[in-house]
């Protein structure tokens, strides 16, 4: 690999790092909403990490959305960008944005349109070297499948 390559590399390292620890300081959509339509607690045993997801939605279009708790940095920020990432968007729009962040964070496959279509979201993707860690990053888009698969 070429230096140039390397330092390409390194500096697409370098933002998803920004990107991650931005998420983790200052997470998105954090408010409490007055009387959600939906909600759950999501929990990650393993590592303590903790998520409560709620939103509201109207013609099967989430139209507001907060997702809080505690954890590690990679659990929050997820969550962070989960929050930042489906609002206006149809249930079934959402399922689909989740199964390509889940195939993105094991690391299958995926088109360079979707992979564009992920926005800040792939700054996750490096995650996946670290398999005990995938847990954490899913832990708010598995509990926001299960939430609008109910």
């Amino acid at each position: 690999m070429s230096m140039s390559r390397l330092s390409g590399v390194d500096d697409l390292n370098e933002m998803y790092e920004s990107i991650i620890l931005d998420h983790y300081r200052n997470p998105r959509n954090l408010k409490k909403l007055a009387s959600p339509d939906l909600e759950k607690d999501v929990n990650n045993p393993f590592c303590g990490d903790e998520l409560s997801i709620q939103l509201n939605i109207e013609n099967d279009v989430v139209t507001d959305l907060s997702v809080s708790g505690n954890g590690c940095a990679i659990s929050q920020s997820s969550g962070s960008l989960l929050a930042e990432s489906v609002i206006n968007l149809t249930k079934i729009q959402i399922l689909e944005l989740i199964v390509n962040v889940r195939k993105m964070m094991r690391g299958e496959d995926i088109s360079e349109e979707i992979r564009d279509s992920l926005g800040d979201i792939e700054a996750l993707e490096g995650v996946k070297k670290f398999p005990v860690r995938i847990k954490c990053a899913l832990l708010g888009w598995t509990g926001l499948e299960d939430l609008i698969q109910d």
